[in-house]
């Protein structure tokens, strides 16, 4: 790139580093060694999901340092910091969970905080886990800065007596050791080989969908999102994220001119056409929100329901992320999108040019079976699929590629929390055809909405995954599998109709109408509710209880302030 002088009378960093009344501001800058040229050049802020809670940020340190090289080589100052993350399949199954989807609003608020603190001028956000992905995606248009995301990639699979394996495997192995299909030794085995090295969970679970997501919304450089965390080639991408930042402020290309309506469009697009994580409902409607932009459930829904499924991957196909990336990664996906109709190709993305010019030189790889033409699609239809009726008049969503089939019928078992319906399913108390319905799970009733891919799985290592449906006013991981129904709304804890359900009620699922109702009549509903009354969520005080406070329902993101159309002026115009 060529050498650029940087005018600072309009970006952020000027109030901490121009005129005498910042001498002491930059005081500290020379106590870290900064030169008198660097204090004077733009300040991007390299953000950071790392820690030592899990394999898929453990690689986020190495990368922003890459990034920082790229940053300094294209005359631009790198402050690097850290965030936090929550990492699911840690949390998932016990009471850690509620503090997944609280997690996506920390950081967001962080990174915030962070940059309007230290007036930093621009951001390269470096992100491997279900909720940080997100996160960091609505700090960027909330500030609209300049903004690069870069995803940390993910995990390589594991081998297990031959066969390749994920950590889907694992909770699934959950379910078939307590039937006494898998041995304590089995059992043991494979859970030391599952996860071989560093990166995020490798199928299209919420991290890799969410990646994709970044690639076709336009925040991320193409290609950069599907190399697995151990290769090599990821501090090269994250070196030219660094030097590219500094093109789009020298052209103030900020978020908000990426992510348009048309843009959030394309990400629902490759969503669905990857089979992709159903969470993915509720944090694109977030990010729309952080730009001001009505983009809800039913919005992405919509989208879903005329785009193809494409992409042959884990959970409900063969293959998983890596196996896209050595295809022709993301921009393969999105070519074939693009060539048949499905995408919008004159949205603006990071490298500076449009979708339709990132793909030009993209060439169809005919000697794979990864991904599909999106003219000879696995299936029609997405991979998710949008639902409503009496039971959900806010909407739900389900996925389902992989399905064998779309439509059930069963009666009600309901259960007031996670624990107590996987406590039945290890057991193996439930019948097959009955609709296990687990409630007061949902943003505000968690509080949290947790993820129930524990239950989920079990049921799938039981042999049960299309014997039973399941419905949630919670959310069911990346990796679930089977005819499993989250996100429906209104939730129990506002009173929603999930809450007045009760054992018996025949409940009909219809994923090819996009249809969920129960057999009970409008009047029935209304007297069940008159004996209804919210519960207590068990907290009083902290982090969960402030969540629960402010958030707002699954159809809208699951968010806890006004969004783009309250703010008064961005972070970017300070």
């Amino acid at each position: 790139m060529d050498a650029k002088v940087f005018d600072k009378a309009k970006l952020p960093s000027r109030h901490v580093t121009e005129g005498p009344a910042r001498a002491p501001h930059r005081s500290y800058l020379y106590a870290m060694g900064l030169t008198k040229a660097q204090i004077h050049q733009p300040l991007v802020g390299v953000a950071s999901c790392w820690n030592e809670a899990a394999p898929c940020n453990i690689s986020l340190m190495r990368q922003a340092q890459a990034v920082k090289k790229g940053v300094a080589a294209a005359n631009g100052t790198p402050r690097e910091f850290c965030t936090i993350t929550v990492t699911d399949g840690i949390a998932m199954g016990h009471e850690g969970m509620k503090s997944s989807l609280a997690s996506r609003e920390v950081i967001a608020d962080s990174v915030e905080l962070t940059m309007r603190g230290h007036c930093y001028d621009a951001i390269v956000g470096l992100a491997g886990c279900d909720k940080s992905l997100p996160g960091m995606m609505m700090a960027m248009v909330r500030l609209n800065v300049p903004s690069i995301f870069i995803y940390g990639g993910s995990i390589l699979p594991g081998s297990f007596r031959g066969q390749p394996v994920t950590v889907q495997d694992m909770f699934e192995a959950v379910g078939k050791h307590s039937v006494g299909a898998m041995s304590d030794e089995d059992l043991d085995e494979i859970e030391q080989v599952a996860c071989p090295s560093a990166g995020a969970c490798g199928a299209q679970f919420t991290a890799n969908t969410m990646a994709t997501v970044s690639e076709a919304i336009g925040l991320a450089l193409p290609y950069s999102a599907g190399a697995p965390a151990p290769y090599e080639i990821r501090d090269k991408f994250c070196a030219a994220a660094g030097e590219q930042i500094m093109e789009l402020v020298a052209r103030n290309i900020r978020p908000r001119d990426i992510v348009t309506r048309k843009a959030l469009e394309n990400a629902a697009t490759v969503v669905a056409a990857s089979g992709g994580s159903t969470n993915a409902a509720l944090h694109l409607p977030a990010i729309a929100h952080e730009c001001g932009i009505e983009f809800d459930l039913f919005d992405v829904a919509e989208i879903f329901k005329r785009t193809p499924y494409i992409a042959d991957l884990k959970p409900g196909g063969k293959y998983v992320a890596k196996d896209m990336f050595e295809v022709g990664g993301i921009p393969l996906l999105m070519k074939t999108l693009l060539d048949h109709g499905y995408l919008h190709g004159d949205c603006l993305t990071v490298t500076g040019r449009t979708i339709a010019e990132n793909l030009e030189k993209v060439r169809w790889n005919p000697e794979q079976d990864v991904v599909y033409p999106a003219d000879k699609p696995i299936t029609r239809t997405g991979g998710v699929v949008g639902l409503k009726g009496n039971l959900a008049p806010d909407g739900a969503i389900v996925k389902v590629a992989g399905l064998k089939t779309l439509k059930f019928t069963g009666p009600a078992r309901c259960f007031d929390n996670e624990e107590a319906c996987f406590e039945a399913v290890s057991k193996r108390d439930y019948k097959d055809g009955e609709v296990l319905v687990i409630r007061y799970e949902g943003p505000k009733g968690g509080p949290g909405m947790r993820e129930m891919l524990a239950t989920t799985a079990a049921l799938y290592g039981q042999g049960a995954g299309d014997k039973v449906a399941l419905i949630t006013d919670g959310r069911f991981s990346g990796a679930t599998r089977g005819f499993c129904i989250g996100h429906v709304g209104p939730e129990a804890a506002v009173g929603g109709p999930i809450a007045h359900l009760r054992d018996g009620d025949v409940i009909t699922i219809d994923a090819v109408e996009g249809v969920i109702e129960v057999a009970v009549s409008d009047e029935e509903f209304a007297e069940r509710a008159k004996d209804w009354k919210p519960r207590d969520s068990g907290f009083g005080s902290g982090a969960i209880w402030k969540f629960a406070q402010g958030v707002g329902p699954a159809r809208f993101g699951a968010v806890t302030h006004p969004g783009g159309k309250g703010e008064r002026r961005t972070y970017a115009d300070v």
